[in-house]
């Protein structure tokens, strides 16, 4: 007779992770709401779900009895986000490992949209004329804002040789609005309103520009040139004051009586004494009282000679 063996074989068969349809997609909530993030993977053996934040930013955890946790990873497949804030706008990465290769990941767009809101660092702002100053003004906004500048005269500023407007993103939500004023001048002062509008709602805020003293040179109604000029015209003036003061000065000794001789009888002399006393500076006096007074001694010392020669 035959005899039979029966063998009895388990065939284990690995299948990488994968996700279903139940996974969620791109979500959109309004601040201080609440969103639910599904994350189903199949695979044998079953996969391991896992949740992170694409920016490695940690995620929050808030419980209905308003305690909050911040993790940087969170396990399961349902990951729920309670009061959510615009700070955690962003990419969630689900990630489903089974430890049979290849990982798969799938990027989930976290989207919380509120109405702009305005925050200026200076809402006074001064500067000297001829100066370039700067306005800033930090939206936060999502949708996206539109944003623009306006004067207090209804005229939307724009960039020109006058401004030079520029708008910068610093977040997915956030971004920079400046305005540089060039060759601040009197016409520029006042206020300046910067704006901000989307789907859900408009703001704006306001800066005051106003001038401050600043260093400036005392105004003659003189060009530079013209004063360069006349520094040197002064100067020229100057040498030949002094010339003509010496001039005076040599011809004034050759009219003097020698030291012998006495003034007639009669006869006052109008020279006044230049001598300045040890210590005593009150007695100088300027080049152009000097030059007076050698005039007033020539015209002296000249009629003493000429009463002499007679």
């Amino acid at each position: 007779m035959f005899s039979w063996q029966c063998m009895v074989g388990l065939l284990d068969v690995s299948v990488p992770p994968d996700f279903t349809d139940e996974t969620s997609g791109d979500v959109l909530v309004p601040e201080g709401g609440t969103v639910k993030l599904t994350c189903r993977a199949r695979g044998h053996p079953e996969p391991h779900v896992q949740w992170r934040r694409e920016d490695g930013l940690d995620i929050v955890i808030r419980e209905p009895t308003n305690t909050k946790l911040r993790v940087s990873s969170y396990e399961g497949e349902v990951l729920q986000l309670w009061k959510i804030s615009r700070t955690e706008m962003g990419a969630y990465m689900c990630i489903a490992t089974n430890g049979v290769p290849p990982t798969v990941s799938k990027r989930i767009m976290v989207n919380v949209h509120f109405h702009p809101v305005i925050h200026v660092p200076n809402q006074l702002v001064g500067a000297p004329l001829g100066t370039d100053v700067t306005l800033e003004c930090y939206v936060e906004a999502f949708p996206k804002s539109i944003n623009y500048w306006v004067r207090d005269t209804e005229e939307m500023v724009i960039s020109s040789n006058k401004y030079d407007v520029q708008t910068v993103s610093k977040s997915a939500f956030e971004v920079k609005m400046s305005v540089i004023v060039r060759n601040l001048q009197k016409e520029d002062v006042g206020s300046y309103r910067c704006i901000a509008k989307n789907s859900l709602g408009e703001v704006e805020s306001n800066i005051r520009l106003y001038e401050i003293p600043g260093p400036t040179r005392a105004y003659n109604g003189l060009s530079p040139d013209e004063e360069d000029y006349n520094d040197q015209l002064g100067s020229a003036e100057r040498d030949q004051e002094e010339e003509f003061s010496n001039n005076i000065l040599e011809r004034s000794r050759s009219f003097a009586p020698s030291s012998s001789e006495a003034p007639r009888k009669g006869t006052h002399s109008s020279i006044r004494s230049n001598h300045v006393a040890d210590g005593d500076t009150s007695a100088a006096r300027s080049p152009t009282n000097s030059v007076r007074e050698f005039v007033i001694a020539w015209i002296a010392l000249t009629f003493i000679g000429c009463s002499m020669a007679i």
